[in-house]
């Protein structure tokens, strides 16, 4: 891990008055975290926010931000943590908790993954317990979960009141995040909003160390022109594609529903648990190709290879594919329409301007 050592370069207040919205991103050298500090900045909800970026890499100001301050910072220390309470904006009234070792990464070094994926978000709920925004309010903490926090036998469709019951170390790590947030909202430390992220796709740029990585991936790649790997099947034929089913949402729907989640006012959530899915899609991966075709041709289908991956497939089978939307969609948030085909066709219109 680094030592912190950072930059600001905004011209906020300086003191964190009632006048700024002051927004913490924790993950924010990450995709989502650059997305949501752009759209945080045109959202009317959130007039004159002042950004406050950190990562275990230092993030990149969003060209159109006028007050952001970047910090390169290890996100397991607790006094590096500490002082992104502490920047020239002071302290922040809203933290969005992004940072984290994603699935296959968690399955492979179960001892980082506690000490990221647990550790460290109580030293955030600790450090956003410790001070107060100018409102006097406690900080607003929305926490990205998972769906990885489902497991062993489910309902056909999982809705807000299914039991957890996860079968993998990113899950686990994930629902214990979750207990801490609930806990730490009972008692009026935090206001706490805890978000399990559909599996995004179509996810621009590199491939991460999500064992879903590959929902994106058999799109993405072909529509740069190079191979994917899928690892589901031994080929189009393989009746695998069929049954493998994954809970979706486009990058444009997950980004809009992160900026719902700041604004939902706190009765509208049940009484005893801060969590809420957001709202989805099933896909299969068969109904993925057959989007991917449609958009891009049947050439395009020559650039997915198969290698099947047994632990890949066991972890995200493991995941539900089905939920009720009902619950999220009374909160406010907001869902994709259409399936896999406007995701895709969307996503081929963005490589073609050269914007993924």
């Amino acid at each position: 891990m680094v030592a912190a050592t950072g930059n600001g370069n905004g011209n906020g207040n300086g003191n964190g008055t009632s006048e700024s919205n002051v927004v913490l991103i924790t993950g924010a050298a990450g995709w989502l975290g650059g997305i949501l500090a752009n759209e945080l900045l045109s959202d009317p909800l959130t007039p004159n926010v002042h950004l406050i970026l950190a990562d275990i890499v230092e993030p990149k100001a969003p060209k159109s931000a006028q007050h952001v301050v970047t910090r390169k910072a290890d996100l397991t220390s607790k006094e590096e943590i500490d002082a992104l309470f502490n920047t020239e904006f002071g302290v922040p009234d809203t933290v969005y908790c992004f940072h984290g070792i994603m699935s296959r990464g968690s399955e492979d070094n179960f001892d980082l993954g506690l000490k990221v994926n647990i550790d460290s978000i109580r030293l955030m709920l600790d450090a956003s317990r410790a001070v107060r925004p100018v409102s006097g309010k406690p900080i607003r903490f929305i926490f990205t979960s998972s769906l990885a926090v489902y497991g062993g036998p489910l309902p056909d469709v999982v809705d807000i009141h299914t039991i957890t019951t996860p079968e993998g170390a990113y899950g686990m790590g994930k629902l214990s995040s979750e207990l801490l947030v609930n806990e730490y909202t009972r008692r009026g430390f935090v206001d706490g909003r805890i978000l399990r992220l559909p599996t995004i796709v179509v996810r621009p740029g590199v491939p991460s160390a999500a064992t879903s990585a590959f929902i994106s991936g058999i799109v993405r790649e072909p529509l740069h022109g190079v191979e994917a790997i899928c690892p589901v099947g031994d080929s189009l034929e393989s009746e695998e594609l069929d049954k493998l089913a994954a809970w979706v949402a486009s990058p444009e729907t997950t980004i809009k529903n992160f900026v719902i989640a700041k604004h939902i006012p706190e009765e509208k959530f049940l009484p005893h648990t801060r969590v809420s899915y957001l709202p989805g899609f099933t896909t299969t991966v068969r109904q993925e190709l057959d989007a991917l075709a449609e958009v891009a041709g049947k050439d395009a289908l020559k650039l997915v290879k198969f290698k099947d991956d047994p632990i890949n497939r066991r972890i995200v089978g493991s995941w539900p594919p089905r939920f009720d939307n009902a619950y999220p969609l009374s909160l406010g948030f907001v869902v994709d329409q259409g399936g896999m085909v406007p995701v895709v066709r969307r996503f081929k219109e963005m490589v073609e301007a050269g914007l993924a």
